[in-house]
């Protein structure tokens, strides 16, 4: 599966939930409040930036966004809510793509580095984010911990949500820190929609290595965008990253 087949039209088109999950102003309101903070007053640079999910409401608090997004059919989504002027998209990879200028936020939400399926990209993407911005600037990651202690010894699946008309399951490839989630959505009849995902998880710790090797270090790390306490049970984490000022 290549990411740039993943992210068609026909998943653009389905992308947006207006006011649910992912888009509920509870998830996106602590999202946006905590970047506009980071930011500083200067201009953020999202990788990967989809649909304008985070951008656009970003933009609308009056800070300058400019986006990287591989996916031509999500830029054209994004096009019909915030035109090139408003928030500039330069297509391409976020491991390598160049945006125009420097930055004091680059940011990488939702779980999205692990879209990289190598160890080495993952690392890329650190550089390429310490390549755009100032002396000081910062790199946010929000990022899920990978649940392995749900996976008994010889089964290499487990569900991760269910619900009336939904089934999310994840099968893993241990030794290679590979994931594929699978969503289930279906009806009363006989046919179900699938979408599937792969991922490559990464630790904490791991990803703080891949931040020094990029000359990050890191400031905080919270267990979600309104600076709850990240702990042992913490099932994901808002990591701050800032390079020497």
């Amino acid at each position: 599966m290549r990411q740039e087949d993943i992210w068609d039209a026909e998943t653009a088109r389905r992308y947006d939930t207006p006011g649910t999950g992912m888009f509920a102003p509870e998830v996106l309101e602590p999202t946006v409040g905590r970047l506009a903070e980071l930011a500083g007053g200067g201009r953020a640079l999202e990788f990967a930036i989809g649909t304008g999910r985070v951008a656009v409401p970003l933009a609308e608090r009056g800070v300058s966004v400019t986006g990287i997004e591989l996916s031509l059919p999500m830029i054209d989504q994004l096009r019909t809510k915030a035109d090139e002027e408003t928030i500039p998209v330069i297509a391409g990879d976020m491991t390598t793509a160049v945006a125009p200028g420097t930055y004091t936020l680059v940011y990488l939400v939702y779980n999205t580095i692990s879209n990289l399926l190598t160890q080495a990209g993952q690392v890329e993407c650190f550089r390429n984010a310490a390549r755009h911005l100032a002396p000081g600037g910062r790199f946010v990651i929000e990022l899920w911990v990978p649940d392995l202690r749900k996976l008994p010894p010889g089964q290499r699946a487990t569900v991760f949500h269910s619900e009336a008309g939904y089934i999310g399951l994840d099968t893993y490839d241990v030794p290679a820190q590979h994931v594929v989630s699978h969503h289930f959505e279906f009806d009363d009849g006989r046919q179900a929609r699938l979408f599937r995902s792969p991922h490559r998880y990464i630790w904490p710790a791991e990803l703080d290595l891949m931040a020094q090797l990029a000359g990050f270090e890191l400031e905080s790390r919270h267990a979600d965008w309104s600076g709850a306490a990240f702990t042992a049970e913490s099932r994901s984490h808002v990591s701050v990253y800032r390079l020497p000022g």
